[in-house]
């Protein structure tokens, strides 16, 4: 970049635009547009400055993140929307890079681009190489669980769970929700999962603020090739070839880990898959852990932006 690429946050005061803003400070190729709190809601300050910069970052949202992209009518305006508005959207990339061979230059070639949701972003890590390599059939009944920190609830979840004085203030450690079975993220995870179905989904939060933990248990013997735990973790490794922010733990440290703790990669911007097995059962526990603001929030968007500017995809993460 032989230039200072000008980016705005719309919605920089919310969790994910805070967070973003972190990764961004100091990085000398970037000027961000920011806009007076007076300012952000002035449709025509909104309007200039989106019109105004050379990349926008939406942390909107859905609704707004519609309306958001309407505003803007400069054609060389590219585009990031960390709201769930977009994720199937036709027109739109997906900005998970690693999850397809040709992620990178799909994004790198895109205007407007999806970020993935937190929980999403765990269960393809695990489910698409799967899928892709023939070891979990495309109709297979699948079923993906887990627990994230409450930042990702917003601000609301943020303050119900901090407010000791809020009259909805609990102790309850954890608490499980999205019972109606249509949660917004089926979609997504279907779609860019390659299946055949929704996934049966079980999210939970707990009480701590940042980190999350993404499962998808398999009945090894009920997939038609009834594959060994070695079968399913050569398909991830075969996967994530040389990317930074994916690692696939070896087999060894999986059989040797007698806990997973959903908070071990908080503060960090990458994930790390696990094959924990039981080869007489035939019966194994995939599981992804992260920082549900960082790969799976602001970390991934800044990936995004990184790479559509044409920069080291890991530039300040």
């Amino acid at each position: 970049m032989s230039k200072q690429a000008k980016i705005f946050i719309d919605g920089a005061a919310g969790t994910t635009g805070l967070e973003i803003r972190e990764r961004l400070a100091g990085r000398s190729e970037l000027s961000l547009i920011t806009l007076a709190d007076a300012d952000r809601k002035n449709a025509a300050a909104r309007k200039s400055a989106l019109n105004d910069a050379d990349l926008v970052i939406l942390c909107l949202p859905d609704e707004a993140a519609k309306e958001a992209v309407t505003l803007i009518d400069n054609p060389a305006v590219r585009v990031i929307d960390a709201s769930s508005a977009h994720r199937v959207a036709p027109g739109w990339t997906y900005g998970f890079p690693e999850l397809e061979v040709d992620g990178n230059d799909r994004i790198a070639a895109s205007k407007r681009v999806s970020n993935p949701g937190c929980w999403p972003t765990g269960f393809l890590a695990i489910i698409r190489p799967l899928v892709r390599a023939g070891l979990v059939p495309a109709d297979f009944p699948v079923t993906v669980n887990g627990v994230t920190g409450y930042s990702g609830g917003g601000k609301s979840m943020i303050a119900e769970f901090e407010d000791k004085a809020s009259a909805d203030y609990s102790e309850t450690v954890s608490r499980i929700y999205g019972l109606n079975l249509s949660h917004k993220h089926l979609p997504e995870m279907q779609q860019h999962g390659g299946l055949a179905h929704p996934p049966l989904f079980e999210p939970s939060v707990g009480r701590f603020y940042r980190g999350m933990l993404v499962e998808v248990p398999l009945q090894l013997w009920a997939l038609p090739g009834k594959p060994a735990a070695r079968d399913l973790h050569a398909a991830l490794v075969k996967a994530y070839p040389d990317r930074p922010l994916v690692k696939v733990a070896s087999l060894e440290d999986a059989a040797a880990a007698t806990s997973l703790d959903a908070e071990i990669l908080a503060g960090s911007n990458g994930v790390t898959l696990y094959v924990f097995a039981n080869e007489k059962s035939a019966q194994a526990r995939l599981v992804a852990v992260f920082d549900n603001l960082g790969k799976g929030a602001s970390g991934a968007a800044v990936q995004n932006m990184n790479i559509m500017l044409g920069l080291p995809e890991t530039t300040g993460l």
